[in-house]
């Protein structure tokens, strides 16, 4: 009760407020810097620290400061107003700081029975801690005085309610299953006396708690994650909620999702004010979250983790242990998630050393680790696909988009070619194309440089089309082509003795033939080199003929040429047309008079007859010089 006269209520003045009984205030309570202008008796009758307080001191005007006030000014005001027996409410925002301003302040049942700390106390039990919605709130309400409420165990209490009830959904837990004395049937419904009521107490969806829970702090997150943890919820759940919290808070990581549709669900139907975070922090608490375990959108939302650490700047063990992780799953990783900007002071386009340590990780990790399973988080993994190979033509891939980075040195492409072993590529097409569009963007490359990379490559590797192109390729050093053809002939060689065998084979008697899965690629392979063998031997037949031609006109142009110089330095031979016509070949018919043979004509070589030894001469040497094909 009031000191004198019936208070009611409170009124505020300035920076300070006073109560409305019409007696002037004996003690004054200075929380946050506002001052309460009060009486002794009904805080003394209520308050434990109150009392001790008065006791210490003599003074009739007592000025007290409460440091450290659970909720501060207006959490105090409702305790006020308890001890004036003045109306106040409780309500799901501030229990919590009222429950701990009622410990604060020692208002327990030995100073007055149903005291404000044993009020606070049965309204979060039977209020607070059987609804999701009160839950909700009353954590994101805690953060202020997290340190009490972890004394008075609200916080543990309320994680227990909130991991219970997303245990309730039925695509998580078994049946039956009890929540707080309610049966719900499999579909959902709660039972009342074994009655369906057809009232629905959650989605069927096992994310519709995500977007609730987002609203927490990270440290309340995290301890909820651990909470659920260990009452057995599935390991794909808790990682889909822990991607859904950091894809809230970190911006970057919108882009790096699932090929399945983002719709928010949310349960709670409440405003809730987003919680203010510290990414660094948060990057480095969902690292210490997530599983151990593998998934093609697991690893892209690593994967995006780390590109928003290396921007953030986060612990060097923070990254260190991503990845570590990407390392462990490379297989499943995508080029696009691979091509991470290089964030700091580096000159080239993308982190290449990150990547360097991701195989490194994934080469000396000795134990696998495990798809979810069910894989519900990632329907796409296939655990019977062979890694080391998945990862060879990634790793492939990766450096031919890499290479057209201008200031990208050798060494950094032959330590990502030579990072895998020589099985796991069976063919080597992927790292010709790297190093030809390599070459490419690089033409100052000396001739020893391209060698040293054109040495990763396994030349008997190489598909037809490869082979094909390696040979007329201007950018190859010519000590790499004249490999690629003597491999090319070895494999034509092979290809020839493999149709004659088939040949002997169709010539057997005709029986059912089986041929292995292994056999048919080198089958078709043989067939491949077959067709290049005949189109070859067409092409240069043609080649030999036009060749040939080409030298019988040049020859008879010389020819023809070197007569007409003869004949235009002669002077004397103008008033001649008989020498003239001798001279170039032609003879004229003979007159009476001189009908007797020309010596000359009998002796000397006519030009045709020069014309032809000189096509005979070419044509000799034309076939010594395709001897070499």
């Amino acid at each position: 009760m009031a000191p004198a006269g019936k208070v009611t209520g409170f009124h505020k003045e300035g920076n300070g407020w006073f109560c409305n009984a019409g007696l002037p205030s004996d003690i004054t309570v200075v929380v946050d810097g506002i001052q309460f202008h009060l009486h002794k008796f009904p805080l003394v009758s209520k308050c434990g620290k109150i009392a001790r307080i008065c006791e210490e001191s003599s003074e009739k005007a007592l000025i007290t400061v409460l440091e450290e006030f659970p909720g501060g000014p207006d959490t105090f005001l409702i305790a006020v107003k308890f001890c004036y027996g003045l109306r106040m409410e409780l309500t799901t925002r501030n229990i919590v700081t009222v429950y701990c301003a009622a410990d604060y302040l020692q208002m327990t049942d030995e100073y007055g029975e149903d005291n404000l700390l044993s009020k606070s106390e049965n309204f979060f039990h039977k209020n607070v801690l059987h609804n999701w919605k009160d839950c909700i709130l009353a954590l994101q309400s805690s953060d202020p005085v997290i340190a009490r409420a972890e004394k008075l165990q609200i916080i543990r209490k309320c994680l227990s309610a909130v991991s219970m009830m997303v245990c309730t959904d039925p695509s998580l837990f078994g049946w039956p299953m009890m929540m707080y004395g309610s049966l719900q049937s499999p579909g959902g419904s709660i039972l009342w006396n074994g009655i369906n009521t057809g009232a629905r107490i959650r989605s069927a969806e096992s994310d519709w708690w995500f977007e609730d829970i987002s609203y927490l702090s990270v440290g309340l997150f995290e301890r909820l994650i651990n909470t659920m943890e260990t009452r057995g919820i599935r390991p794909e759940i808790l990682v889909g909620a822990i991607m859904y919290y950091g894809r809230k808070y970190l911006p970057g990581l919108g882009r790096w999702k699932s090929g399945q549709s983002g719709k928010t669900r949310t349960v709670a139907s409440f405003s809730l004010t987003p919680a203010v975070v510290d990414q660094k922090v948060l990057i480095e608490t969902i690292e210490k979250l997530l599983p151990e375990k593998k998934g093609k959108s697991f690893c892209r939302f690593l994967l995006g983790l780390l590109r928003v650490a290396l921007i953030l700047g986060v612990s060097q063990m923070c990254k260190d242990s991503l990845e570590r992780r990407i390392g462990m799953q490379l297989e499943v990783a995508t080029l696009d998630s691979l091509l991470i900007p290089a964030y700091s002071d580096s000159d080239t386009l993308y982190d290449v050393d990150c990547m360097e340590r991701i195989i490194h990780h994934f080469m000396s990790s000795e134990t696998r680790i495990t798809s979810f399973s069910p894989p519900s988080l990632d329907p796409e993994t296939s655990p019977s696909s062979e890694p080391l190979r998945k990862v060879a033509k990634l790793i492939d891939n990766y450096i031919a988009e890499v290479a057209s980075d201008i200031n990208l040195k050798p060494r950094k492409i032959r330590f990502l070619a030579e990072a895998l072993p020589e099985s796991s590529r069976p063919l080597h097409d992927g790292l010709y194309r790297a190093l030809d569009i390599y070459f490419k963007a690089h033409p100052w490359l000396s001739e020893k440089e391209k060698e040293e990379l054109c040495n990763i490559i396994d030349y008997q590797k190489l598909s037809i089309d490869a082979c094909a192109h390696a040979s007329q390729n201007a950018r190859l050093p010519l000590r790499v082509v004249l490999q690629v053809l003597f491999f090319e002939q070895m494999q034509l060689r092979t290809a020839l003795a493999g149709c004659l065998n088939a040949l002997d084979t169709e010539s057997a008697p005709a029986g059912p033939i089986t041929i292995p899965s292994e056999m048919a690629g080198q089958i078709l392979q043989r067939d491949g080199w077959i067709t290049v063998v005949r189109e070859n031997q067409v092409l240069r037949g043609d080649m030999e003929s036009m060749r040939s031609r080409v030298g019988e006109l040049e020859e008879e142009f010389i020819k023809i040429k070197q007569e007409m110089k003869k004949v235009t330095k002669s002077h004397s031979s103008l008033s001649s047309p008989r020498l003239v016509a001798r001279k170039i070949g032609c003879k004229l018919i003979p007159r009476s008079t001189d009908a007797q043979p020309d010596p000359v004509d009998s002796t000397g070589p006519t030009p045709r007859a020069s014309v032809e030894q000189a096509r005979r001469s070419h044509h000799s040497r034309h076939r010594k010089s395709f001897s070499l094909f």
